[in-house]
């Protein structure tokens, strides 16, 4: 039965909020095992009175690469207003430094008492919020419009359970609010492309003592190719006319041995831009670069060695234009928080690449999180509490 819309949006249960979160995160789940933080979550809504015919597992984790013991987690609600359906998400997977945090609060902060760990709060931090969000509904039963939340898997190694997400399952969302990483005023409207390169490197191999003339070194073609792109500009920050991007040679490996010229070295890389011509542009010239230094150089006898080079988008760039509905309702949410939104756009990529390019416009709030991926990473309880704040209003307004 359809319900009149609140006048104001109740504040969320703070304290338990925070539990919930310091209990997130010390449940481990790196990318591909996610599967205990998913039940977790599931757990949680069905005693907050979900039915669980709402709640569902995609199958986004068998068509990822690296599979994993559960596919993202979705549950759909008909709305109790009317109003164009809204999704709010985030991811459920940490990166393997995060396996055995011990979180403990001190005073504002969350951190992990463990100093070999991160904490996890990217994004532990953002599956609370939204949690919350949906708990506090569905106790209180508050007026919403049509909902669906959706918690992402393997984010952390290439957005994957965003790209691969089963999008019959979600009622068609009109807009979509995400929950990441940063302060919770920053509002993340765009983001770059990335593209990784798979590089191997084919040389000929000899004895490096006896006869290293008769052998062409897979090593040497790489090291020439790297040093001529990174003499030409095409390496790190790229910067020609009024275009930008990066690029990066982040993986060699090859070879065995000091007394064999080395025939085989394989090489990953990666460019970005927000522009996809001009990542395009990088990408000739990184396959350029391979390419001529393979002809370059030749044995005594006159071989050469060769490269192959495979490629594949990760994820294509996105901007929001700053009058839409999702970026004005973020915008909105913050400032009755107390926030001044800032917008912003990501060098990195975001689940907001590929949900937009499901034709979902999406906004990346932070959840609070500072330093993440390192072990002095932190949870800014004030900041986490807004967020959760935040995620509410989006959730019932």
């Amino acid at each position: 039965m359809l319900q009149s819309p609140a006048t104001t949006t109740p504040e969320p249960d703070l304290s338990r909020a925070t539990k919930l979160v310091v209990e997130l995160m010390a449940i481990p789940g790196k990318s591909g095992e996610e599967l205990t933080v998913a039940e977790f979550v599931k757990a949680k809504l069905l005693a907050a009175g979900a039915s669980a015919d709402t709640i569902r597992t995609d199958n986004a984790n068998q068509k990822s690469v690296l599979k994993g013991n559960v596919g993202n987690l979705i549950m759909k609600l008909p709305g109790t207003v009317k109003g164009p359906r809204r999704m709010l998400t985030s991811h459920m997977d940490t990166v393997p430094l995060c396996v055995g945090c011990e979180p403990v609060i001190e005073g504002k902060i969350v951190k992990s008492a463990n100093p070999s760990t991160a904490l996890g709060a990217d994004n532990r931090g953002g599956v609370a919020a939204t949690l919350v969000a949906a708990i506090e509904l569905l106790e209180k039963k508050l007026p919403h419009p049509p909902l669906t939340f959706c918690w992402f898997i393997q984010e952390e190694i290439g957005l994957h359970g965003a790209r691969h997400l089963q999008q019959s399952l979600l009622g068609k969302p009109a807009m979509c609010f995400n929950w990441d990483g940063g302060a919770p005023d920053k509002l993340t409207v765009g983001a770059t492309s990335g593209y990784r390169m798979d590089i191997k490197v084919h040389g000929i191999a000899s004895h490096a003592g006896v006869a290293p003339e008769k052998g062409v070194s897979a090593i040497a073609i790489a090291a020439m190719a790297i040093a001529d792109l990174a003499r030409g500009g095409w390496h790190g920050l790229i910067k020609k006319g009024k275009f930008s991007g990066t690029s990066n040679v982040g993986v060699i490996s090859g070879g065995d041995a000091t007394n064999v010229v080395t025939d085989e070295v394989h090489v990953r890389a990666e460019a970005r831009s927000h522009s996809p011509k001009f990542r395009e542009k990088i990408i000739k010239e990184i396959t350029k670069a391979f390419q001529k230094a393979a002809k370059e150089l030749k044995s005594s006898e006159g071989r050469r060695g060769s490269v192959e080079i495979e490629g594949r988008l990760d994820y294509e760039t996105f901007r929001l234009d700053p009058e839409h509905a999702c970026v004005k309702l973020a915008e909105k949410a913050c400032l009755e928080v107390g926030r001044s939104p800032i917008r912003a756009i990501s060098n990195g990529g975001l689940d907001a690449n590929w949900l937009n390019a499901h034709g979902i416009p999406t906004v990346t709030l932070g959840c609070g999180q500072v330093n993440v991926h390192t072990v002095k990473e932190q949870l800014d309880l004030p900041g986490f509490h807004d967020a959760c704040r935040i995620a509410l209003k989006l959730a019932t307004v």
